[in-house]
């Protein structure tokens, strides 16, 4: 069942996002920001083969506005993208905002339902939701990526969060041919856990998933969502406990580290369930997933 929700995201909604983001001609990665001796926390983790990680990208959304020199927001009304239930990509303050040194992501229940403008034609939706890239802004490959985050306070099913990798490029194909790194998911339906996966044309999903990352009070409290990413290997860490490894083997004519050996970028999205974490009576009108900060180590 979590397999099929898996699928169902990428396909619906981590695919929409990526392809609304790369509709336009595509823009050389931006340079990596300057950064100081206090960015990333002023951490510097250990390398798997020995040295520490450099700081290479920096947010912890200080401020009251999302830094547009890092970010780009996802909108239907710009590309016609969508979910595959129909729900309006928005940059509306209600479900994108800066606020206490945290960015905040809604997925929305609107009052009746409205006019979701899309250059692909309009169509008529009741839920907004929520996407923040760093598409064109800041890419890189290989390094850790991590992601401090509070999901949505609700048990039971309905809604659907990410902190997740895509590719800037799609260097060998469509989806999953050039690859998805979903750093961490998780689904009020299931919330004592969050799941690691890792995406591309071959893949066992028995062994691209992490099906025991548990996460104590991902709800209540925020916790860290890390991937370490090798040419060989992705290393998931929640909380900075290892619980999850994985080394990818593509069908032909692809070869590792194909098709992971390509520039990612960032993104974070709030959205309602579906399949077997879909909305029911008991699904609150809105879910709110915080994110403290964002970084990255080369």
């Amino acid at each position: 069942m979590i397999r099929r929700q898996l699928i169902t995201f990428a396909c619906a909604t981590f695919l929409v996002v990526a392809g609304a983001l790369s509709l336009p001609a595509p823009e050389p990665a931006a340079a990596a920001p300057r950064l100081d001796r206090a960015d990333c926390g002023g951490e510097r983790p250990a390398k798997p083969g020995g040295g520490r990680y450099a700081c290479a990208f920096d947010d912890d959304f200080s401020g009251d506005t999302l830094d547009d020199g890092k970010w780009v927001v996802q909108q239907t009304a710009l590309n016609g993208m969508t979910t595959g239930a129909k729900d309006c990509y928005v940059a509306n303050r209600k479900n994108v905002w800066v606020s206490g040194g945290q960015l905040h992501l809604r997925s929305q229940v609107e009052a009746k339902p409205f006019v979701c403008p899309s250059p692909l034609g309009n169509f008529t939706s009741k839920r907004t939701v929520a996407t923040v890239a760093s598409w064109s802004k800041f890419t890189q490959t290989y390094g850790r990526f991590e992601f401090r985050a509070k999901m949505p306070n609700h048990s039971g099913p309905g809604l659907h969060s990410a902190v997740w990798l895509y590719p800037q490029a799609h260097t060998y194909g469509a989806w999953p041919n050039s690859g998805e790194i979903d750093v961490a998911e998780w689904y009020s339906g299931d919330p004592r856990k969050a799941y690691p996966s890792v995406h591309y044309a071959g893949e066992d999903w028995t062994k691209s998933t992490g099906f025991d990352c548990s996460v104590a009070g991902a709800s209540t409290g925020f916790h860290r969502y890390a991937v370490e990413w090798t040419p060989s290997v992705m290393r998931f860490f929640y909380d900075g406990r290892l619980c999850f490894t994985h080394a990818w083997t593509p069908n032909a004519p692809l070869a590792a580290p194909q098709p992971f050996d390509r520039p990612f970028y960032l993104v974070m999205t709030q959205v309602f369930g579906s399949a077997w974490n879909a909305v029911d009576g008991g699904t609150p009108a809105s879910g709110e997933m915080a994110i403290d900060w964002v970084r990255a180590w080369r």
